[in-house]
């Protein structure tokens, strides 16, 4: 399933129960550089990061994103707990269903298992599906990430595609998921 999506306006703050999702910024690259150089965070992300980790990484990385977000590339937010802006995770999403690829996050290893991944995918997508109009989003994991996988179930995604592809540690294969507009909200017991 393919569709023309216009390009995405200024990444909004959305609010979640524990945590502000703020734009990211510059600023955020040093709290970026502390949790990447973690092989468990980042095994499962697409291949290319360099490795090891190098020192200005993080700031390559943060300006790219800046530069694709004054495009309306994608939106990237910084997770953030209320009461505490520091930084313990990224969540983004573009507007580009060609490549089966439309959001990405990573969440800092001391925060898994809280429920903070769930939450911050609750709230893009509502943004997607109710601000943005998204009749879909298309998701995907390494099926190994049995904690990103976990999080496409509950938001109600449906697995359509399963092949190999390259990861950080190596080719695995990757679960391709899409979320339908119409799926999430009748979850939500919404029309």
């Amino acid at each position: 399933m393919t569709i023309e999506l216009p390009p995405l306006p200024e990444t909004p703050v959305l609010e979640t129960e524990r945590m502000i999702l703020r734009p990211m910024r510059l600023t955020d690259a040093p709290a970026v550089q502390r949790w990447f150089p973690d092989w468990e965070l980042v095994k499962h992300l697409h291949a290319g990061l360099p490795w090891p980790y190098p020192a200005d990484g993080a700031e390559t990385n943060m300006r790219e994103c800046l530069e694709r977000m004054d495009r309306g590339e994608m939106a990237c937010w910084a997770m953030t707990l209320k009461g505490d802006d520091t930084l313990i995770g990224r969540i983004d999403i573009k507007p580009n269903a060609e490549e089966r690829d439309m959001r990405g996050f990573w969440l800092a290893r001391p925060r898994w298992g809280q429920g903070l991944m769930t939450e911050a995918a609750e709230a893009v997508t509502g943004y997607a599906f109710e601000v943005l109009g998204w009749p879909f989003l298309y998701v995907n994991n390494a099926a190994d990430n049995q904690r990103s996988h976990r999080v496409k179930e509950k938001q109600g995604a449906e697995l359509i595609d399963l092949k190999p592809h390259a990861f950080m540690c190596g080719e695995l294969m990757r679960e391709t998921w899409i979320l339908r507009r119409e799926t999430w909200l009748a979850r939500r017991g919404r029309p």
